[in-house]
């Protein structure tokens, strides 16, 4: 009965290091770890021990024999990433080898102290890493009154167990020297120089929040917008509750095919009723109840070998989904499965050659696969009312009516105020985390990145803990040789100081607060109930009870 890793796999790592015969690869120390889709554990080689079960924080993981329909798939998909071999392989001794914690060593000035600008996964994951080490004090700013990021925002609603990874945050959160800041602004309501005076360091890891536009005549008309904003509106960010989202067309194009546009395609073709069960924002549910939507084209430029979306996303989406092509589609998806060697594009190409025809009745919501299209403008006067498309590499045009247009082509990093940006690569220029001067290419002092903005939009959520060691690694290599500044004030004055800058500060306890308040309101059926509103979010928090008597004497002991 070996073990299966399935279609929610983050990449954290963690499995690999429980695992007692180092039997699940690619591992962090390996050529393929940060490209890789997923993580598989070798059939021939699992001893079934389940340690790598409890170490997953998203509930990947489960026995052959427990896997839902929709899960079984993933049993030879597993098994291909390894060669064929006769038989049992005998147990192993060796391990994966772990990377060693940094070890801070102590100054007369007092802990360590950093401050980390953002809360999503690469973030958490270089607090825990910071944490490791006793007397370290991490303080956490995000300009949302939630933490966690694009896993609050970003995470398709009806991936609920990918989601789990937030319980493993809230543990980093609960750590001694761990503090949050929410609803606080680095670079308007408090400065990177400010953030200097009270810590060591300063890490950012913000993300790659702004999209890369579509520069076609017609984008930003009504009935535009990008996936990404989409994706914020079904999951109640508060910067886009009020996102126009016109769902009276029967069909949507999404241009680009990432695992983005997947996310976005299956919720618009979802069955509310299902989705009632997740913690889907109440104005998204509430507009996908009155859908008439019948239709999403998912628009890629280049051919079904060149398919952006994962190999594990796929065969999600086609389990749960109608999906289908045309006949000229599956006409390319023969062509290339004959021309391919590629292992990986072959499994995705087997899958799409099992796809229905497009020319099929539609009797539910479906999702159209469609290639070789190159955008050329958005149809319509005043609001969208489709796409024109140029078949890529000819002069052949092909208009496509839709009553709302999506664009799902990548992300970009966004400059961050008083520190150093390239343009063309959109990341903050650094070498292994350490941020570096344009001009002199010498490290800034004190300044580090993890995360997309560190490394590009790449990897899953998991893939950021191996990222976010190597900065942490670097961070405190330069604290133990002697090269950051002590701060200038004592630890316990960045609350008095952040709290004069933003009274309604959000600390622990009113996100705890906020968090007890939307699970509660979910009830027995979802697992949350989000606010979408920043005052109401507030207004929880404010009603927080205080700390315990102990706890603000010890906190004053610290001033």
């Amino acid at each position: 009965m070996p073990h299966v890793i399935t279609q929610s796999c983050c990449s954290d790592g963690s499995c690999v290091y429980a695992c007692p015969v180092n039997c699940i690869h690619p591992s962090p120390d390996e050529p393929g770890f940060a490209t890789a889709e997923m993580l598989y554990i070798d059939p021939a080689a699992c001893v079934d021990c389940g340690a790598c079960v409890s170490a997953c924080p998203v509930g990947a993981i489960a026995p052959d024999t427990k896997l839902t329909p929709e899960q079984l798939p993933f049993i030879e998909l597993n098994a291909a990433f390894y060669p064929k071999r006769e038989g049992k392989l005998p147990p192993t001794s060796k391990l994966a080898p772990v990377l060693d914690a940094p070890v801070v060593y102590r100054r007369p000035g007092g802990p360590l102290r950093v401050a980390v600008v953002g809360s999503g996964p690469a973030a958490m994951y270089a607090a825990d890493e910071l944490l490791t080490q006793e007397g370290v004090r991490v303080n956490v700013f995000e300009k949302l009154p939630t933490p966690y990021g694009l896993v609050r925002a970003g995470v398709a609603p009806d991936h609920q167990t990918t989601k789990r990874v937030t319980g493993l945050f809230d543990r980093i959160a609960a750590k001694d020297g761990f503090g949050f800041y929410l609803n606080v602004e680095v670079g308007s309501d408090i400065t990177h120089d400010e953030l200097l005076e009270h810590h060591h360091a300063v890490l950012y890891a913000v993300g790659a929040p702004n999209d890369k536009r579509l520069q076609v005549e017609g984008m930003g008309l009504p009935g535009t917008a990008t996936a990404t904003e989409v994706v914020a509106w079904y999951n109640g960010h508060p910067d886009y509750t009020d996102l126009p989202v016109n769902l009276s067309g029967d069909r949507v194009v999404i241009i680009g095919n990432g695992n983005v546009a997947l996310d976005v395609a299956r919720i618009l073709t979802a069955d509310p009723d299902t989705l009632a069960r997740t913690d889907i924002a109440d104005h998204a549910l509430a507009a996908l109840r009155a859908s008439q939507v019948q239709e999403v084209v998912i628009a890629a430029r280049r051919g079904p070998a060149a398919s952006a979306f994962t190999l594990p996303e796929l065969i999600g989406l086609t389990s749960t989904c109608e999906v289908v092509l045309d006949a000229l589609d599956h006409e390319r998806v023969s062509a290339d499965l004959a021309a391919t060697t590629d292992a990986l594009t072959r499994n995705k190409l087997e899958v799409l050659s099992k796809l229905g025809s497009a020319s099929a009745p539609i009797t539910r919501p479906r999702i159209r696969l469609a290639y070789g299209l190159t955008p050329a403008r958005i149809l319509g006067d005043t609001e969208a009312t489709g796409v024109e498309f140029t078949v890529t590499g000819s002069d052949q045009v092909e208009q496509m009516p839709a009553g709302l247009v999506l664009t799902s082509i990548g992300y970009r990093g966004k400059a961050i105020a008083a520190l150093p940006f390239d343009e063309a690569s959109a990341v903050v220029p650094n070498a292994g985390g350490r941020v570096l001067e344009a001009a002199s290419g010498r490290p800034v002092a004190g300044t580090y990145v993890a995360g997309w903005i560190k490394r590009g939009p790449t990897g899953f959520i998991g893939t950021n803990k191996s990222c976010a060691a190597e900065t942490v690694h670097n961070l405190v290599a330069d604290y133990n040789e002697g090269r950051l500044r002590d701060p200038h004030h004592k630890p316990g004055a960045i609350g008095r100081f952040v709290r004069g800058r933003k009274p309604d500060v959000i600390d622990a306890r009113g996100w705890a607060a906020i968090d007890e308040a939307e699970r509660t309101r979910g009830g027995p059926t979802r697992p949350r109930d989000k606010f979408t509103a920043v005052p109401d979010m507030l207004a929880v928090a404010a009603d927080a009870p205080s700390r315990p008597l102990h706890q603000r004497l010890l906190a004053g002991l610290l001033r």
